[in-house]
This record gives structure tokens, C-alpha cells and sequence, in this order.
């Protein structure tokens, strides 16, 4: 197996765990505001989805991502903002069939750019200086941005529906 079918298959599960996560997640779980000042589910969700869509279209490829192009809206969610403020994540309300749908075209469009990808291709360096991250590779983008990411947000959402009396990962 090479650096690219196993960074694949590995956001693949990822994905796949994230949604197992939030499929049985409610209107009333996902807006429950926490204690402190941890962020809804809803936004943690949203921040998840919208965050990788940037990533992958707009940092990875020089497009417009999903939420402001096919998916302008359509994606479920009053107000998209892939990097959160405690402002708006207490404020964003989402309708959460229409945001599932939105993260499986996310999901997707993750997987066909990554089956694309070459392992030569990983070691491209990107650009983001203009956000204060200076020069990385697509392989760090891919790690740290996409599969960390959700791996890291699927871990709070979990943590979000424990604090509320519901089960948080599937298994």
C-alpha cells in the first residue's frame, strides 16, 4: 500500500466514524449550549465539515469551496464559518438532514481529490501565509487539517452528546 491509499483509506474511517457519531444526534442535542465555554455541537459539526471543504477546494486546489459555490445555500446552516468565534457558534442554527447531506458532498469530493493524488504529490508545497501558517506540504495539510481535524472534532461532539445524557461514539 503506498502514503496516498493509506491517508485515503484513513480519512475513509474517519468520515465514516464522524457520521456513525451524529447519526442519531437531535435538533435539541445539537444546539444545547454547554457549560463554560465549549462550543455547540452544531458548531463543532459545522466547523468540522465546513473547515475540510476549505481545505481540500480552496487551500489544496485554488477553488471556491462547496458552501459558496454548488452548495451556496444548501448546506443547512444559517451562517457558515469555517474558523469559529464563540459569537457565532452560539448563534449558528442548522438544520441537520440538509448539513448531513452537504458533509457526504464534502466527504466525497475529499475522496475523489484524493484518489487523484500521487505520494509525489504529497510533498507539494502549499502556500498559506496570507492565514499565518506559512509553507506547508499537502501531506501536513492532509494529516493535521483533514484527517487530525476530524478525528479531533468527532472526539468533542462525542464528549457534547455525553454531557447530555447520550451515547457519544458508536462503538
Amino acid at each position: 500500500m503506498n502514503a496516498t491509499s493509506l491517508l485515503r483509506e484513513q480519512i475513509q474511517q474517519a468520515h465514516s466514524f464522524l457520521e456513525s457519531t451524529m447519526e442519531d444526534v437531535t435538533p435539541e442535542q445539537a444546539h444545547w449550549t454547554p457549560p463554560g465555554s465549549a462550543n455547540p455541537l452544531s458548531a463543532t459539526y459545522v466547523h468540522a465539515i465546513a473547515s475540510e471543504d476549505l481545505a481540500i477546494h480552496t487551500a489544496l486546489q485554488g477553488n471556491a469551496p462547496l458552501y459558496a459555490s454548488t452548495w451556496a445555500g444548501k448546506t443547512g446552516v444559517s451562517e457558515i464559518q469555517p474558523l469559529t468565534t464563540p459569537e457565532w457558534a452560539r448563534s449558528v442554527r442548522v438544520d441537520l438532514p440538509a448539513l448531513r447531506q452537504y458533509a457526504q458532498a464534502v466527504h466525497a469530493a475529499t475522496d475523489a481529490y484524493l484518489a487523484r493524488l500521487s505520494d509525489d504529490d504529497l510533498a507539494r508545497v502549499v502556500d498559506l501565509s496570507s492565514l499565518g501558517l506559512g509553507q506547508l506540504t499537502v501531506s501536513y495539510i492532509l494529516n493535521r487539517f483533514v484527517l487530525g481535524h476530524v478525528d479531533n472534532m468527532c472526539g468533542e461532539i462525542s464528549c457534547l452528546k455525553g454531557l447530555q445524557g447520550a451515547r457519544g461514539y458508536p462503538i
